[in-house]
């Protein structure tokens, strides 16, 4: 077993110090449980480096990576009005710690948490994109998981937080398919890789348990951290709003999308 696992870490150290590598997953999720033939797809990205690995949507980074450049020449950088996974995953090859960034309305979270899953491998094997792959199962975020991984590619890793296999995640789905990541091209990354930072946001670190208490806290009340930011203002017809007026229309629209957002990957985060 030592000298399995010795081998395991040679091959992993040779593969990953040639080059960064890029794994690009296909994401399809269900985002309301009341609505199953809305199936969203979107390309998300494991770019995998010596010491670490990143996680995010193809899309957001590069609509970061040109606001960023707009912001450099004194452009005025505007997001476009499009929904993406807006979520991202580092995660640290020698730890059980990773990070997990995301969005509360307008701030950032940088939350810190340890991640070790309980994998079951089954005597079961299959093919992806030429790979061997095998079969192991896990229950994580209130959800039954099933993994193929491949001993082809020595890494350890795999899509969101899942990662300790002795092997790349090529396929991972829920058991009910509400939320399905499937690999679909490698190809060389850039080194050193460093997400674009726009820096326009508040930013917040904290561990697990009080990102939790914050998530259920901006379920139920979205606009609560608007109180006192968005000041009285006049309208297109040269009304005036009041700030309270604002806010309470803001926290109607928001409770009304957050109805229709509720199939999370961890979905004991609205138990």
């Amino acid at each position: 077993m030592k000298n399995t696992l010795f081998l395991l870490f040679i091959l992993l150290s040779g593969f990953l110090c040639s080059q960064n590598k890029e794994f690009l997953y296909e994401y399809k999720f269900i985002p309301d449980s009341a609505d199953k033939k809305n199936v969203r797809t979107e390309l998300m990205i494991l770019n995998v480096q010596k010491e670490k690995s990143d996680f995010y949507s193809a899309e957001q980074y590069a609509i970061d990576s040109t606001m960023m450049a707009e912001t450099k020449l004194g452009k005025m950088a505007m997001p476009p009005e499009k929904e993406t996974v807006r979520e991202s995953v580092t995660k640290y090859h020698n730890s059980d710690q990773i990070l997990y960034t995301t969005f509360i309305m307008y701030d950032k979270y940088k939350v810190k948490q340890d991640i070790k899953l309980q994998w079951k491998l089954q005597n079961e094997f299959s093919k992806i994109l030429n790979y061997n792959v095998q079969k192991a199962t896990t229950e994580f975020g209130g959800r039954q998981w099933t993994a193929w991984f491949s001993k082809d590619l020595p890494i350890q890793d795999g899509p969101y937080k899942f990662k300790g296999l002795p092997g790349l995640i090529l396929k991972l789905e829920d058991s009910h398919q509400n939320h399905i990541f499937e690999l679909k091209g490698i190809r060389s990354g850039n080194d050193p890789f460093i997400y674009p930072d726009l820096k326009q946001y508040r930013e917040f670190e904290m561990n697990y348990s009080q990102f939790v208490k914050k998530f259920k806290n901006y379920r139920k009340n979205p606009a609560a951290d608007l109180v006192g930011r968005i000041p009285d203002q006049r309208d297109a017809n040269g009304t005036l709003r009041t700030s309270d007026e604002i806010i309470r229309e803001i926290n109607k629209i928001s409770l009304e999308r957050l109805a229709k957002d509720n199939n999370l990957i961890e979905i004991d985060l609205l138990k």
